[in-house]
């Protein structure tokens, strides 16, 4: 009998996470929250809005969606893809923010709001559920672009900071990524097989890097002129 071995710890490696968890969750609140508006049973809501709530506060080991998806559904099915973890962390605060709103509408005795928002969040979390599409992961990628990131950080890197010792004789890309990343790693091959130049940089060790150029996502990667001058952005 074979042994399942994970490439990321789910309780410890809490920069990333398996793609297919939060998909889990986001079908358990999708399922739970329509049911409770259809049945007009809407402490549900509240109940989902308390496990969002404990897992965001106190992590996955809390979580009871999360614990049935890594301790019973990924040792049967494999690990997906290790993506980082801050857009679906954030989708879980707005989906927290909002079913809490539709729990307080109904104590209010405002019921039309408090299923409208239960139909929203039901709709928004079965989509991304079964289509991969995740409303929330995708407003936080584009704050982090135009706030968060804050790119004008990276229109020049410090290559000397960066650990290459002599000035390079063409552009090279500068790729700020996780170990256990599967894109990172997809794109830093992709680089390498193209034959250019790369310097990577781990952001779990390197976290003083990650903050001074805004790398809110990983992959974030950038073609580098010889003087350290961005002149392209390839990813982030």
């Amino acid at each position: 009998m074979s042994t399942f071995v994970r490439t990321a710890d789910p309780y410890g490696d809490l920069d990333v996470i398996d793609a297919r968890a939060p998909r889990f969750n986001q079908a358990t609140v999708g399922i739970g929250a329509l049911v409770a508006v259809l049945t007009g049973f809407w402490p549900l809501l509240a109940v989902l809005a308390a496990q969002l709530g404990i897992g965001l506060r106190f992590g996955r080991r809390y979580c009871l969606p999360c614990v049935a998806y890594f301790e019973l559904v990924q040792p049967r099915i494999g690990e997906g893809p290790i993506e980082d973890s801050r857009p679906p962390r954030f989708a879980n605060q707005i989906g927290f923010a909002v079913l809490s709103t539709a729990t307080l509408a109904y104590l209010a005795g405002l019921p039309l709001v408090g299923a409208g928002l239960g139909v929203l969040v039901a709709f928004l979390a079965l989509l991304a559920a079964t289509t991969g599409f995740c409303a929330g992961c995708q407003i936080y990628r584009i704050g982090a672009r135009l706030a968060g990131i804050r790119r004008r950080r990276l229109d020049r890197v410090d290559l000397a900071e960066l650990g290459v010792a002599t000035r390079p004789a063409g552009e090279i890309v500068v790729s700020f990524g996780h170990p256990l990343c599967t894109d990172c790693q997809e794109l830093e091959a992709e680089v390498r097989a193209s034959g250019r130049e790369l310097v990577s940089v781990d952001v779990r060790s390197q976290r003083r890097l990650a903050r001074k150029y805004g790398v809110a996502l990983v992959p974030t990667a950038v073609s580098v002129a010889p003087d350290g001058t961005v002149v392209a952005r390839l990813a982030g």
